[in-house]
């Protein structure tokens, strides 16, 4: 212990760090602005600035698209741990962990409501739950949001955000993909409008399944979305890719998504597509 610790202890002086409820400010990823955290939440999370697109958690983004008094479904009940998987952590540990940070029991929350006075279903993946990740829980939810938007005959409206399948379950998680895909066939076969809203990032098997197969993609902007991550890409072929690959501007304008619409305008966009796509309004 040195001179001024002993002096310190000896006069009682004692000085903690004060602490608050959250921090105060925010620095923007894209232009490293800092903001205030409650300007930039009532901003729905986008920068002032540069008008980057944050992420934000399942109950925000229903609360952005969908009316007031809109239902949230209940969870569905799986199988948790079935190949008692474990690498630096058991997986029991890790999605313990998962539900303690977060306010959901996994990472796909679906509301059933309306949007602007339209029936519709929205299903949102939350990146924040072990990276928005696919597994049996998120499938069956996916599922379940779909069903009912069968028995409401109306949209079912499907927001993005995961890093792939959840490899903790092996391949009961990649069977998901095909459960999916089998849903958004009924819906088309039904009539009814599937649209997805690609956020960032949406990779990984979610996008070689439902995220790719809407009748209407549209993307955030500056979304992360592909399959593949880019070093992987330009590894296999040994070649430089373009600036801006797999962002949402390079694949609307290479028509891989219909459009790129700001987190503002979302909701009206939205309403104004289900007008066109259902203009005669389910009960």
């Amino acid at each position: 212990m040195n001179w001024f610790n002993r002096v310190r202890n000896s006069l009682g002086f004692s000085q903690e760090k004060k602490t608050t409820e959250k921090d105060l400010w925010v620095k923007c990823p894209s232009c490293q602005e800092m903001l205030f955290v409650a300007d930039y939440e009532a901003n729905l999370s986008v920068c002032p600035k540069c008008e980057h697109h944050g992420r934000i958690g399942a109950d925000a983004r229903l609360a952005l698209l969908l009316d007031e008094g809109f239902e949230v479904l209940p969870l569905p009940k799986v199988t948790e741990d079935p190949l008692q998987f474990k690498d630096t952590k058991k997986y029991t540990d890790r999605l313990k962990a998962a539900r303690a940070a977060n306010p959901h029991e996994d990472a796909f929350v679906v509301g059933s409501g309306f949007i602007d006075a339209q029936p519709a279903v929205v299903g949102v993946q939350d990146f924040s739950f072990m990276g928005g990740s696919m597994g049996m829980a998120v499938g069956q939810a996916f599922c379940n949001g779909a069903q009912k938007a069968l028995d409401r005959k109306c949209a079912y409206v499907v927001v993005t955000a995961a890093g792939g399948a959840r490899m903790q379950e092996g391949i009961l998680s990649l069977m998901q993909m095909p459960r999916a895909t089998v849903m958004t066939r009924r819906l088309k076969q039904a009539g009814l409008p599937y649209i997805v809203i690609l956020s960032d990032p949406t990779t990984g098997g979610v996008t070689a399944s439902y995220a790719m197969l809407g009748d209407i993609h549209i993307a955030e902007p500056g979304a992360l979305i592909g399959f593949a991550g880019q070093r992987v890409i330009q590894d296999t072929i040994r070649e430089q890719l373009p600036e801006g690959f797999q962002r949402a501007e390079y694949l609307h304008k290479h028509g891989m998504v219909d459009m790129v619409v700001p987190r503002h305008e979302l909701k009206a966009t939205l309403a104004s597509v289900l007008d066109y796509l259902a203009p005669v309004k389910a009960a």
